[in-house]
């Protein structure tokens, strides 16, 4: 392991006051260690929400593992965990709690469930890095959490995924693992990551993005860049030779470099969601419902409920608007085959209804207060969902 990878995996343990960090090439690879140190095999149950990114599913089919969806509840875009129980069987051996874009899940209430039942609880962050339940950071009530800082995250390494732990007999089968299992990201896939980051950094902007994001598509269906995800993730395809694989230096020392300035990015994103909530609000509009004396979240992205979402995404890229499609289907993306995945169509209807309304506004670094109120004045042009 390189200087820098082990320096950035200490860093970010100490952000979160946590006994151990292990980073990743990318996000899912964080969960499958997860997965794999708790010993998840065939036969087991992992309960997810039914509204997630299907590369969150697939670490649980790679070790032969069923998924189990539990419907959302409409706010938060979280676990109903009214729902929670009676979906727990005598298989149920992981509750994968997701943090839906910043919004912390109902962690007592979840975390009482879970030990009552003997289950762990592994908290995915991936969106909500910074947030906090009563007080405390999420990513440091389960059993672990994983991170991502793939494109579109609250920071980017490029692609890269962190494990967070405090439970130092999980941290130690996650070493052993990691030194007998862990493969190198090749030159090209470094050298591709590297290029990929400084176009990113020069040319990727609220007015530019869907254009990027169409030519970069392409290009990783080409196989000309390192995409986030490869087009067979979304079928159910076995796991590839190489998927468990390190962080790169590149990827650690650009997410060194994040760490430095990273409560300035949750303080702007706290403030850009507020201007949101104000400017929404001025045009009659739903905004966030939360109980702040609960919950305190750090938004990846805003999100809005419209009826005519597909509408509304081609008339973004041509106006020149960012404007988000999480999530697209109960599993996005929406090319994914749900029956593979073992997700039944109509059992979750709140998640399914969801993917069919919600669209999401910017909150990076590059989102002014002038970009903010063009982006509203475009979105409440559509019809808004009551």
């Amino acid at each position: 392991m390189s200087n820098a990878v082990r320096e950035y995996q200490m860093r970010f343990a100490e952000i979160f006051s946590a006994e151990r960090a292990f980073a990743f090439w990318k996000g899912r690879v964080a969960l499958y260690a997860i997965l794999k140190a708790l010993g998840i095999k065939e036969g087991d149950e992992v309960i997810l929400p039914g509204y997630t990114c299907v590369v969150d599913v697939n670490p649980v089919k790679y070790l032969g593992a069923r998924p189990v969806y539990v419907d959302i509840e409409p706010d938060t875009y979280n676990i109903d965990v009214n729902l929670l129980e009676q979906n727990i069987t005598a298989n149920t051996k992981v509750i994968i709690a997701q943090h839906t874009y910043g919004y912390p899940c109902e962690l007592d209430t979840i975390m009482d469930i879970a030990r009552r039942n003997s289950i762990a609880v592994v908290e995915d962050c991936c969106l909500a890095l910074g947030s906090k339940y009563k007080g405390k950071t999420v990513g440091t009530f389960g059993k672990a959490a994983y991170f991502s800082f793939q494109w579109n995250k609250l920071y980017t390494t490029g692609l890269g995924g962190m494990v967070l732990t405090n439970d130092l007999r999980l941290a130690e089968k996650i070493q052993s693992l990691c030194e007998k299992e862990l493969c190198r990201p090749s030159k090209k896939e470094i050298l591709m990551l590297v290029a990929q980051l400084a176009v990113y950094r020069a040319i990727v902007y609220p007015r530019t993005t869907a254009l990027a994001q169409t030519l970069f598509r392409y290009l990783t269906k080409k196989g000309i860049v390192v995409g986030s995800s490869k087009f067979d993730e979304y079928a159910a395809a076995p796991i590839e030779p190489d998927f468990f694989k390190a962080m790169s230096v590149i990827q650690a020392r650009c997410g060194l470099r994040q760490l430095k300035k990273i409560e300035e990015n949750i303080a702007y994103r706290k403030k850009m969601a507020h201007i949101y909530d104000k400017m929404l609000e001025e045009k009659g509009w739903p905004t966030r419902q939360y109980d702040a004396s609960i919950i305190e979240p750090v938004m990846v992205r805003y999100p809005v409920r419209i009826v005519e979402k597909e509408k509304a995404l081609a008339q973004a890229a041509k106006a020149g608007v960012e404007l988000g499609s999480w999530f697209d289907s109960p599993l996005h993306q929406i090319r994914t085959s749900l029956r593979a995945y073992d997700y039944e169509p109509g059992s979750c209807p709140q998640a399914e209804k969801a993917a069919r309304e919600v669209v999401n506004l910017p909150l990076h670094l590059r989102v002014s207060e002038k970009t903010a109120e063009r982006t509203v004045e475009f979105i409440t042009c559509f019809t808004k969902v009551l």
